[in-house]
């Protein structure tokens, strides 16, 4: 059985928090040997460590107090200390996750300890969700429907006047909607630094997260990533919405995307190639004259159509393994995944349907279980 080490914290590293499932906020050393799993960190989470079942060690059981009476700045402490339980555990080699800290790994080499990286090792215990995470995707997603469902509220009452979207008096503007729309998140314990909502042109431009006031027979995409603060795993959803008359080219552009979304939930199982649930979408897109990037020419880089790939595993990251795109990759059961087909014209607008699926043996559990009407 090899060994493993990782050195973070368990709120910026998906990699340890997958192992460790508390939020400990500062960096501490996580080992397995021969199939114990143990950490040493400081004596203040020492407890809670220990009840996630895991080995936890105080720092002063490898020499805390005689190194801060050495006058040793913290980060020296770290060093040592890791090198310490490293030798104590007897750990000789080890595998590392692609983010573990070079200057810990030229400790240990220089100690004589074989650290290797090994990104798949890492990447691939975490993408079979376990039930703790599986549960926090489950509340992720019923909190971000929850808040989509506040902001299409916003949308029902706001009325078009010329050519604003008036609501209480007042220009609608993405401001307004993000406002709400963290409320919600922070009455279901989510948290999220950013999240999408743009109109008009802001809406084919990828990650534009919107601003500004809302114009009447524009899309407005609304995309959605929450963090269940419980668990730290995430869900993912995407809906679009017009307020007022609806264009013929926003009309066509929801319904190939619904259409397309249909097809990929369809598609998805376990075994299946990530690629090959992307180019069925690819073809229907295809068949109504829109390019995309299986269309375009080797450089060509495109600003219209469906420019994207189709989805992307969720869990302790809200972007990681399986990729559904050009890239390889076998979808597997228990693999948390979104399907997000867009359409967009550069300048004017798009349209984007995601919904967050759980891969099975012979289909997928659709977790989103919002409408996708146009019209709020």
């Amino acid at each position: 059985m090899t060994d493993v080490l990782i050195f973070a914290d368990t709120v910026r590293s998906p990699e340890l928090r997958h192992e460790v499932p508390v939020a400990v906020p500062d960096a501490f050393l996580y080992v397995e040997r021969n199939g114990t799993r143990a950490a040493v960190l400081s004596s203040f989470e020492v407890d809670r460590v220990r009840e996630a079942g895991i080995d936890a060690r105080p720092y002063e059981e490898f020499g805390w107090d005689e190194l801060i009476a050495q006058g040793l700045p913290r980060e020296e402490l770290d060093l040592e200390l890791s090198l310490r339980a490293v030798n104590e555990w007897g750990v000789t080699s080890a595998v590392v996750p692609s983010t573990f800290p070079l200057e810990l790994a030229d400790r240990l080499r220089a100690a004589g300890i074989d650290l290797k990286v090994d990104r798949d090792v890492f990447l691939q215990r975490r993408r079979v969700k376990n039930e703790a995470e599986l549960a926090g995707i489950r509340r992720a997603q019923k909190g971000a429907e929850e808040a989509m469902a506040a902001a299409r509220e916003l949308l029902r009452r706001a009325e078009p006047a010329n050519d604003a979207v008036m609501l209480d008096g007042e220009q609608l503007t993405c401001e307004r909607i993000k406002l709400e729309i963290q409320r919600v998140f922070g009455e279901h314990g989510l948290a999220s630094d950013e999240f999408i909502v743009s109109h008009g042109p802001q809406s084919a431009v990828g990650h534009d997260m919107g601003s500004g006031p809302i114009a009447a027979g524009e899309s407005i995409v609304i995309d959605l990533w929450p963090r269940d603060r419980e668990s730290a795993c995430y869900a993912d959803m995407t809906r679009t919405f017009v307020v007022g008359e609806v264009s013929d080219e926003l009309r066509d552009f929801h319904k190939l995307v619904y259409d397309a979304l249909q097809r990929s939930l369809s598609t998805v199982r376990g075994g299946v190639e990530g690629r090959k649930v992307f180019e069925d979408v690819c073809e229907l897109f295809h068949e109504a004259g829109q390019p995309t990037q299986l269309s375009k020419e080797p450089g060509q880089v495109l600003d219209s159509g469906f420019y994207h790939g189709l989805g992307h595993g969720v869990g302790l990251e809200v972007h990681e393994q399986p990729w559904l795109g050009r890239a390889p990759g076998l979808l597997v059961a228990g693999d948390v995944v979104t399907l997000e087909p867009g359409l967009y014209r550069h300048g004017y607008g798009g349209v984007r349907l995601e919904d967050l699926a759980l891969v099975t043996e012979d289909g997928c559990e659709n977790l989103t279980s919002f409408p996708y009407d146009l019209q709020p």
